[in-house]
């Protein structure tokens, strides 16, 4: 199928960002939250990423106001009626999810793709709640969306060939390379990553290093980009935490529990960036 409109539920951190992504690369978006302020701070957060990139002469002014004029904003479901693919972008919770879901099913167009942008919850058990699952699949997009290029493309037990095709010809479109990736808890990238920045916790937690000695010590030593707790505060805190969570109910292996220190500061609001506090302190 051809898609030219997206449709994208959530407006926060990963929503904008793969609506900011679709709407350069051409495509009509229509972007949903359940408040209009949820949607007005998604599409400041949107407007301030293209501005960055204009004053960086990474995209020309023009694009940018072509790119914000091809995004409707609504809280109704029903807008959706209108898109070729809807991608959920929710909070990493299976049960909202599925909620979510389900209103997607019963306001898309019955040969409408819905795609889920979890991070690591069964695609195959998310489709199952639907009545068409054929036409479900995940969408994993990373975050910062905009520049990272990787969208990892999972099929669930009932995706069908035509899905997965045309899902794959849109994340090309949309500039991303995608991989295809067999359903499995955290599929690629988590399932190493997440793990890694969980014992990085554990090393803080017992006083081996201080954060930023762990940090300069996997980027010097590691040659990474970024320290791993670094890196916890931008994917948010929370979200390290639900996704050790679900490793631990799915697989059942005790060396997926989480650190008792990134428990506790998710406890305590300590979420990363976005909350302007985490392992570290952002101004």
């Amino acid at each position: 199928m051809k898609i030219q409109t997206v449709g994208i539920v959530g407006a926060g951190t990963m929503g904008n960002g793969i609506a900011q992504v679709a709407a350069v690369a051409g495509f009509e978006v229509v972007l949903i939250d359940v408040t209009d302020a949820a949607l007005a701070k998604g599409v400041a957060t949107l407007t301030g990423s293209l501005e960055r990139l204009v004053s960086k002469d990474k995209l020309e002014a023009s694009a940018r106001d072509a790119a914000l004029k091809r995004i409707e904003t609504s809280t109704d479901y029903a807008r959706l009626s209108e898109a070729d693919i809807v991608i959920e972008a929710a909070t990493e919770n299976a049960e909202l999810k599925n909620r979510i879901l389900k209103q997607i099913e019963g306001a898309a167009r019955a040969d409408a793709i819905i795609a889920s942008n979890t991070s690591s919850i069964s695609i195959t058990a998310l489709a199952a709640m639907l009545d068409t699952p054929e036409r479900f699949i995940g969408m994993h997009f990373f975050n910062p969306v905009p520049l990272l290029p990787l969208v990892e493309v999972i099929r669930g037990v009932q995706t069908s060939d035509e899905t997965a095709a045309a899902v794959r010809e849109l994340t090309e479109k949309l500039g991303k390379s995608p991989i295809g990736v067999r359903n499995s808890p955290g599929f690629v990238v988590n399932r190493v990553l997440v793990p890694m920045i969980n014992e990085a916790f554990f090393v803080l937690y017992e006083g081996v290093a201080s954060a930023e000695e762990i940090d300069a010590g996997m980027k010097l030593g590691a040659n990474h980009p970024i320290g791993p707790l670094g890196l916890a505060d931008l994917i948010g805190l929370d979200v390290c935490l639900s996704v050790m969570d679900v490793f631990l109910k799915d697989f059942g292996d005790s060396k997926y529990r989480a650190c008792p220190l990134l428990r506790e500061l998710v406890s305590a609001g300590r979420l990363g960036r976005k909350t302007k506090r985490g392992v570290y302190q952002y101004d």
